[in-house]
């Protein structure tokens, strides 16, 4: 070999004519080849390796699937082995997602560091040198506080529900050792805190796109996502990780949603649940949005449990689930796609849940417009982050596929603000 192993890497080798990469494996001792086998410097791609530079916090902005997992996951078990990380935050958009996806997921901790000891009832993960790490959670801001770090990994920034807020706390953590640094993984969103973030000084940003890690996807995964969103603004953002304005032809604004957006919820007076059923079980999303009003006469969108590929009894049950978790007065159903089907599915889910069929008889932008002037007024809350939701509330131009989520809103604020028509005075003939 002209160079140690270490100085090569998977996309290197692979760029050498088939000779020279023949001549090169062929010499590779058997130390070379086990550290080879084992090394995330060789297999990694160049965008999951940390940005140069005296940067605080490394941004990495990527698509579904295109590998920010491993890339959080490695650098701090790198920082671990060479001992410069010793008190390391994780935080995700909840508990249970640092659990699933940092820690335990495919690609977490866990799998890339077998040494790792994760302690579930204590939220923390210790290794044999003494390293340990806090898991945290982002809709809990207040609980960083005193927590202190020399590194923080934070996942999905832009599926926070209070991003702004739990980014401050986390800086403010961040304050051991020489150099504390911050590595957030994310597929970005045109949120005001993302954009704030990359305009600091001190963030370095790397990108990357689904299609690069497209050895490491199941087969049929990429065609799916292609055959669905390619050439569409949501795809550009969730697979190119690209960061999309508002499209001028969409009816939402972020900034409505972000100005109104809640915590919790008040009392509210009424409940429902509202679905679009999806036309087939094929990869269609059934459409399920909960939301309520206040007694001030606001609407608060509670949640959102859409889901795809489900059967009639599974989205159903589904729908059942969503209803009895908000003790919700009413279920809402668009009858276009099943009509009288779609009741009885519900009813045999929920015997004693008052159905309301309703049916489209105008097209979708149509039908949203009055909900898209209640969030321009001011009237509509989230209650949390909905970022599927949000995306087609605020893409969506009358073109591409089916906005299922953002059709079962609009019939739960048609239903919670029904239209009142004045009334006609009669007249008698004497």
């Amino acid at each position: 070999m002209t160079k140690p192993a270490w100085h090569w890497n998977a996309a290197s080798i692979n760029s050498l004519p088939p000779n020279e990469r023949a001549l090169l494996l062929k010499s590779l001792t058997n130390e070379d080849a086990e550290l080879i086998c084992n090394g995330w410097w060789f297999w990694g791609r160049p965008e999951q390796s940390p940005p140069p530079g005296d940067w605080r916090i490394w941004l990495f902005l990527a698509g579904r699937g295109a590998g920010k997992t491993r890339a959080g996951a490695e650098w701090i078990v790198d920082g671990v082995r060479r001992g410069t990380f010793r008190r390391i935050g994780l935080v995700g958009a909840t508990h249970m997602d640092v659990r699933s996806v940092m820690v335990e997921g495919e690609s977490g901790l866990l799998a890339v560091s077998p040494a790792a000891a994760y302690e579930p009832s204590n939220r923390r993960i210790l290794w044999p040198n003494g390293a340990i790490a806090e898991v945290l959670s982002a809709d809990e801001p207040d609980a960083v506080r005193g927590h202190q770090f020399d590194c923080v990994w934070a996942d999905e920034f832009c599926k926070w529900s209070e991003p702004q807020n739990a980014l401050d706390m986390i800086l403010m953590a961040l304050r051991l050792g020489r150099r504390p640094r911050m590595c957030l993984t994310t597929t970005p969103r045109n949120i005001k805190p993302l954009r704030d973030l990359m305009a600091m000084a001190d963030v370095a940003t790397t990108r990357c796109n689904t299609f690069a890690n497209a050895a490491n996807l199941a087969p049929g995964f990429l065609a799916g996502l292609e055959l669905r969103y390619d050439g569409t603004r949501l795809g550009r953002q969730e697979l190119d990780a690209e960061l999309i304005e508002d499209n001028d032809a969409g009816l939402w604004r972020r900034d409505w949603i972000e100005k109104t957006r809640r915590r919790t919820a008040p009392d509210l007076t009424r409940i429902v649940v509202a679905v679009d059923p999806p036309a087939s079980i094929s990869g269609d999303e059934c459409g399920i949005v909960a939301a309520g009003l206040s007694e001030d006469g606001d609407a608060y969108v509670l949640a959102d449990a859409s889901a795809a590929n489900l059967s009639p009894a599974a989205w159903a049950g589904r729908v059942a689930e969503t209803y009895e978790h908000w003790q919700a007065d009413g279920i809402v159903a668009e009858a276009n796609q099943g009509g009288e089907m779609v009741k009885q599915v519900l009813i045999d889910a929920l015997p004693n849940a008052p159905v309301k069929l309703v049916h489209a008889s105008r097209g979708k932008q149509v039908r949203a417009t009055p909900a898209a002037a209640l969030y321009e007024q001011g009237r509509v809350h989230h209650v949390g982050s909905f970022p599927e939701l949000e995306d087609q509330m605020c893409n969506y131009d009358g073109t591409g596929g089916s906005p299922d989520r953002m059709d079962a809103l609009v019939w739960a604020l048609a239903a919670l603000f029904p239209v009142r028509r004045p009334g006609i005075p009669g007249i008698r003939k004497l």
